[in-house]
């Protein structure tokens, strides 16, 4: 009886999540229409650190299969002129076309550390003085390569983030049946997160900010553990938020990491939803534990988080989980703090945030 209600409760989430993955996109332009050609389309530069093997598979670049060294790669994505805020127009077949969805061109792979540095510091020339940020984005369970390129780039178009956005692309399975591997995936790429924070830290990058969705926290938590036990979480001082999306993390266990990392210098931020169907999946595979993404707004705030409540925000096109990104409100607000050099600081929030949420649904707890 308990594997029937396991099964049903797969399914439910299956329906929501889709009957069918989306085809692989990265490095395949349409001959009829390519990328080049649709002059209205806007175009952002997205670097890779990857923790997945290299594949041959058409569209893919990585597979799930996990690699034992960092791989450093780049691609570029063309956003369509027909582009909606919180709308992710992802084809449904290949080719894609540019002139309607979201295509993946230009893939290229670094061979060292230095080559990476060069190319992002490349990027990082092109824009102004005090902009020069990075934003570090690590994606959740169940994503390829793909999925989570699109949904970094979707963020930045949306939220008219201004930096160079660098993506951490643990070896997911993506697939709903293998949560488990996904979990040792992510727990076995925490060295690796160490390791590219020391490639960043060599860039010219003026600051990083750190955004990290479901399953991605719990990898960004753990390793923030790691290296504040070795002393080197600060070490850099670049790191200025934070920000911790449906976070998929035990709830005794969030208490146990903030423990153990102590003290922070920045704040670290929770965009939560009691509404979060991925999250209740999640709880019960965890024994009914409830997760810190799905939680109550004023017990992570005791906890010394900035609990920010998205429960009551309805307009997400990509359902309860992603609100980050699917709801147009949510990214716009999330692209002005992060935008904002005062960043997310609690006197930025007395003073301002009044204003940018004026007749939104939010709850924002500090302690």
């Amino acid at each position: 009886m308990k594997y029937l209600k396991f099964l049903g409760v797969v399914a439910a989430v299956a329906v929501v999540i889709g009957c069918s993955r989306a085809p692989e996109l990265i490095g395949v332009d349409n001959p009829a229409y390519p990328t080049a050609s649709v002059a209205s389309a806007t175009r952002h530069q997205v670097f890779i650190a990857s923790t997945r093997q290299a594949t041959e598979a058409v569209g893919a670049l990585y597979s799930e299969r996990r690699a034992p060294e960092l791989g450093l790669a780049s691609v570029e994505v063309s956003v369509p002129p027909n582009h909606e805020t919180g709308h992710l127009e992802r084809a449904k077949r290949l080719p894609p076309d540019p002139r309607t969805e979201f295509a993946i061109v230009e893939p290229k792979i670094y061979g060292s550390d230095e080559a990476f540095i060069r190319a992002v510091n490349a990027e990082l020339a092109k824009l102004p003085p005090g902009n020069r940020d990075i934003l570090f984005f690590v994606h959740g369970y169940n994503n390829t390569t793909s999925d989570a390129v699109l949904r970094l780039a979707q963020f930045v178009e949306d939220s008219g983030y201004v930096g160079v956005p660098i993506l951490f692309d643990w070896a997911s399975a993506a697939k709903l049946t293998k949560y488990v591997y996904d979990l040792n995936s992510a727990l076995i790429a925490r060295p690796k997160v160490e390791e590219i924070g020391a490639i960043l830290s060599r860039t010219n990058a003026s600051g990083y900010d750190v955004f990290a969705h479901s399953m991605g926290a719990f990898l960004t938590m753990e390793a923030m553990v790691d290296a504040s036990k070795r002393g080197r979480l600060h070490y850099a001082r670049r790191l200025q938020t934070v920000i911790l999306a449906s976070p998929d993390i035990d709830m005794d266990l969030f208490r146990i990491q903030l423990q153990e990392i102590g003290e922070q210098e920045q704040e670290i931020f929770v965009l939560l939803s009691q509404d979060d169907s991925a999250l209740n999946f999640s709880r019960r595979l965890a024994g009914g534990v409830p997760r810190v993404g799905a939680s109550n707004s004023e017990e992570l705030a005791e906890l010394g988080v900035v609990a920010i409540d998205l429960t009551e925000i309805d307009d997400s096109s990509s359902g309860s989980h992603s609100k980050f990104a699917g709801s147009p409100e949510i990214v716009q607000l999330l692209g002005v703090g992060l935008n904002n050099h005062g960043r997310f600081d609690r006197a930025t929030q007395v003073a301002n945030l009044g204003e940018m949420l004026a007749g939104l649904p939010i709850q924002i707890v500090f302690d």
